[in-house]
Parts: structure tokens; C-alpha cells; sequence
């Protein structure tokens, strides 16, 4: 036990001069640099919504169905300028796409940690214990895995019923299982290391181990795989509120919009679900951005 070092001098999974430099090389990127700030532009206008947009598209008592249909650039009989227009039920589409875009992240974010929380605690004691529980754990992974992410939303919701709050829990109960792959296997490798070896010799608890010299050094793929879940899962909330599964019709939402204005589309009505299909894309695009680069700096061969 002598030569085993100790465990808190190698549980640490960044040295303070590679953190470094893979900051800087992350900063290095244009790409990574443009999502950064459509990113920070995009949660500051979520967040300032209700200060900044023309008017609450949910609360009936600032609608007029008058004002339905309008066209970009039209001026209501208030006084207010619809700058991206209405849809039929004279929702300004601006107001909208700022309040859609709360919801949106909020799904996103909300979606991903929760399912990194727990496909990262199932992957380490599935990898740290070994034997059947392994076994049990991944066969529940291989199955839940072999159906497509938005099958099993699909099957969630139709169980839960619609509402934001239950996408969430559909999204995480569809996506936990790519964590919990991707840490066992990372975990698999750091359980034959010394460090852990060091740990168990000390007597150290199981969860101290699991947790604070385990779980550090399988961070990386983590927020890889995370970054680019919160996309995904925002893409997924648009596409089941687009099919009617999603969102409630009472709810922000930038998929509810697009479902608004597609009916309208062949009519020439196009903003009602062009522009909250273009904001979609660009929150989309701008988080894939910073996704790939960070997949690109923690890749543990570029170290």
C-alpha cells in the first residue's frame, strides 16, 4: 500500500495548465466563438421577454382577434407595430418567438441535466459494482436504446398527456440511457487505474469513490454528450408540439407556432411559421456550434 498514490492527488480530471489550454483553444474557434454569442443574445432575450416584448401573447386580455393575419411591418388600430406579424389569432409572431424561446431552453436545459444526473449515476455503479447489476442495468440500456428517442417521447406522452412539464419527463426518460452507456465505458477504464485501487485500500466509502474521484474524470464525455442533448431535446419539443403532443395551445412554444402557421402556408401567410422556424434554427445551430467544439477540446486524444 505504500506504492499506492494518494487518492486525492489523482482524482483530479483537469490539471490546471491542460484546463488552459483547452480554454484556449476553445476560444480559438470562430465557430465556437459566433454560437457563444448568438447563445448569450438569445438567453438574454429569453430571459428579458416580459420586459422587452411588445405584449404577452398568452394573456387573452392583450389579443384582438382583429388583429389576426396581419403582415410584417402592419400597425394595429392601438397604435402597435407588428414588426413580424400576427398569426390568426393576432398573437403578435415577435412576442411569440421571445416567450417560445424561454420554453424552449427551458426544455432543453432542464431535460438534459436531469437525464445526465441520472444516466451518469446508473453508468458509475453500473461500471464500479460489476457482476449482475451491470449486467441488469446495461440489458435495460440496450433495450431502452434499440427504440428511436422520439418513439419513446412519442410512447411517453401518450401516457402523460401534453404539457411542457411532461416533455420534459418524456425527454428525460428517453435520453438517460446515452449517458449511462458512455459513462460506463469511460468509467470501465478509470475502475483499473490506481487511484481507485489507492481509494479502495484506504477503505474509503463506496459513494466517496463513485463520486468524488470516479465521477470527475468521467466528466468530459458528459458534457459533450449534454451540450448537444439540450439541442436535440429542443428540436424534439418542437417537432411533438408541431405534431400536437407537445405544448398546449395555452403554453409558449416555438413548435406550437410553426403548427399555427403551417395551415396558413399554402395561403400565403408565410411569417406565421417562417420566422419562428428561423429562430428555431439559429438557437439550434448555435448550441450544435459550441457542442462540436467542445467535443473537439475534451477529446481525451487531443490532450
Amino acid at each position: 500500500m505504500a506504492n499506492l498514490p494518494l487518492p486525492d492527488e489523482s482524482a483530479a480530471p483537469l490539471e490546471p495548465s491542460r484546463l488552459r489550454r483547452q480554454l484556449r483553444d476553445f476560444s480559438r474557434s470562430p465557430g465556437a466563438m459566433i454560437g457563444i454569442v448568438l447563445l448569450v443574445l438569445i438567453v438574454a432575450l429569453a430571459v428579458l421577454a416580459p420586459v422587452i416584448a411588445p405584449q404577452n401573447p398568452y394573456d387573452l386580455t392583450q389579443l384582438d382577434i382583429l388583429d389576426g393575419r396581419l403582415s410584417p411591418g402592419s400597425e394595429s388600430f392601438s397604435g402597435l407595430v407588428y414588426h413580424l406579424g400576427t398569426d390568426s389569432q393576432g398573437r403578435d409572431i415577435l412576442s411569440g418567438i421571445l416567450y417560445g424561446l424561454r420554453t424552449s431552453l427551458i426544455v432543453g436545459v432542464l431535460s438534459a441535466f436531469a437525464a445526465a444526473i441520472i444516466g451518469t449515476t446508473v453508468g458509475l455503479i453500473a461500471a464500479y459494482v460489476g457482476g449482475r447489476t451491470e449486467s441488469a442495468i446495461m440489458r435495460l440500456v440496450d433495450l431502452q436504446l434499440s427504440f428511436p428517442t422520439i418513439l419513446m417521447a412519442l410512447m411517453m406522452l401518450a401516457i402523460l398527456g401534453k404539457g411542457v412539464l411532461n416533455v420534459v419527463i418524456a425527454l428525460i426518460i428517453a435520453e438517460w440511457a446515452t449517458y449511462a452507456r458512455t459513462v460506463r465505458a469511460t468509467a470501465l477504464v478509470e475502475r483499473e487505474k490506481e487511484y481507485i485501487e489507492a481509494a479502495e485500500a484506504f477503505r474509503l466509502p463506496r459513494w466517496r469513490i463513485l463520486f468524488r474521484h470516479l465521477l470527475p474524470n468521467c466528466l468530459a464525455p458528459v458534457i459533450v454528450i449534454a451540450t448537444m442533448q439540450v439541442a436535440r431535446a429542443i428540436g424534439l419539443e418542437a417537432t411533438l408540439s408541431f405534431l400536437g403532443l407537445g405544448a398546449s395551445v395555452t403554453e409558449p412554444s416555438l413548435g406550437m407556432l410553426i403548427s399555427t402557421g403551417y395551415q396558413y402556408l399554402l395561403t400565403g401567410l408565410y411569417w406565421i411559421s417562417f420566422f419562428p422556424g428561423i429562430a428555431l434554427l439559429i438557437t439550434i445551430v448555435s448550441i450544435n456550434l459550441v457542442g462540436d467544439r467542445l467535443r473537439d477540446v475534451l477529446n481525451p486524444r487531443n490532450a
